[in-house]
């Protein structure tokens, strides 16, 4: 009898001090589960509100876009599976206004002439050859300003999925330097213009000496000598061939075969005094036209791109394409005859 009493006595002690402890650890907020389940919710939460900062960033980011492109340069706006979309755009300062030398259209389907539209340029993209046929640009005071280069190499993050995406560390040790069409150079107005110069699908495998010494230096006389007296010129750069040579010796492609090198490449510039209707004024006798093109060869390219002075019509039998073809076709015979030597 007196064990039975002392087992109910233990048992009521037991449970006296199990309640107390479960009262002590309520009230002083111990409880682990419950916490850890509050953190998850709370980093969920910012997570949430950081998604919802950065989307509204990108908002502001792209408005302010477009409020500094005029809309007569926004010329493409998507991709589609429509292959029969044939752009053209005459509007003054509008990346197309020579025409499109390759009738490239903005259908996924055309993944050797995928017309992309990136707001300060237009090109013909090259998906098999992870590389733009030709890009085709306005080029004015206006463009020029004092915006660092951002030397923010990317992907294209709006090449349809279905293409190779280039990333910007595709080109690493390859020998050959990420070379600018469209350049950083000629887009220093603002940030995001510069930026827009830095998509890979702006790039070609170019031989260190040809970027750095021969083009940089065409490029600076285009800025330099040719737009700022007070004019604006129409640009169209691309590149054609396979196998070119780079600090490492020749090759065909990079990138495991991703990307192709060319072996030539060229540029065209047309320039007139900056003003209105320059279709009409193209087809004047006031029209300067420079065409070059040179190999992409680390060994053998000269320093001076003056050396590789052509004319458009040798680099339309070169490359196939119909170079200013919005002109009328006897001004276009006239000025793709010509041979400019400054």
């Amino acid at each position: 009898m007196k064990e039975k009493k002392l087992l109910s006595l233990a048992v009521a002690v037991a449970l006296i001090v199990f309640i107390t402890f479960a009262r002590l650890r309520e009230s002083s907020g111990i409880n682990t589960p419950d916490k850890s389940k509050k953190s998850r919710t709370e980093k969920s939460t910012n997570s949430t509100a950081k998604s919802n900062h950065s989307k509204s960033r990108s908002s502001h980011h792209t408005a302010s876009s477009s409020q500094e492109t005029t809309a007569s340069r926004t010329i493409v706006t998507s991709s589609s599976d429509d292959c029969d979309t044939h752009v053209k755009n005459t509007s003054d300062n509008s990346h197309l206004l020579l025409g499109n030398p390759s009738d490239a259209q903005p259908c996924r389907m055309l993944v050797t002439n995928y017309l992309i539209d990136r707001t300060y340029y237009v090109a013909s993209y090259n998906s098999q050859r992870g590389t733009p046929n030709w890009v085709s640009w306005h080029l004015d005071a206006n463009d020029l300003g004092k915006v660092y280069r951002t030397d923010n190499f990317r992907a294209d993050p709006e090449l349809p999925g279905s293409f190779y995406h280039v990333e910007g560390t595709d080109y690493i040790s390859s020998g050959f330097d990420r070379g600018h069409n469209c350049p950083s150079g000629d887009r220093t107005n603002n940030t995001n213009a510069n930026e827009s110069t830095f998509l890979m699908s702006n790039m070609i495998p170019q031989a260190p000496k040809n970027n750095k010494r021969t083009w940089a230096g065409f490029e600076e006389y285009t800025r330099n000598t040719l737009v700022s007296p007070g004019n604006e010129c129409y640009i169209i750069m691309g590149s054609y061939g396979t196998g070119g040579t780079g600090s490492k010796g020749k090759v065909q492609t990079i990138d495991q075969g991703k990307v192709t090198v060319p072996s030539r490449v060229w540029k065209v510039v047309v320039v007139i005094p900056a003003g209105d209707n320059d279709l009409e004024r193209l087809s004047s006798s006031d029209v300067t036209i420079v065409a070059i093109d040179t190999p992409n060869n680390n060994n053998t390219i000269d320093n001076s791109w003056r050396k590789y002075i052509t004319s458009v019509k040798a680099i339309e039998d070169s490359t196939g394409y119909h170079l200013l073809s919005n002109l009328p076709k006897k001004v276009q015979q006239a000025l793709k005859s010509r041979v400019y030597v400054p």
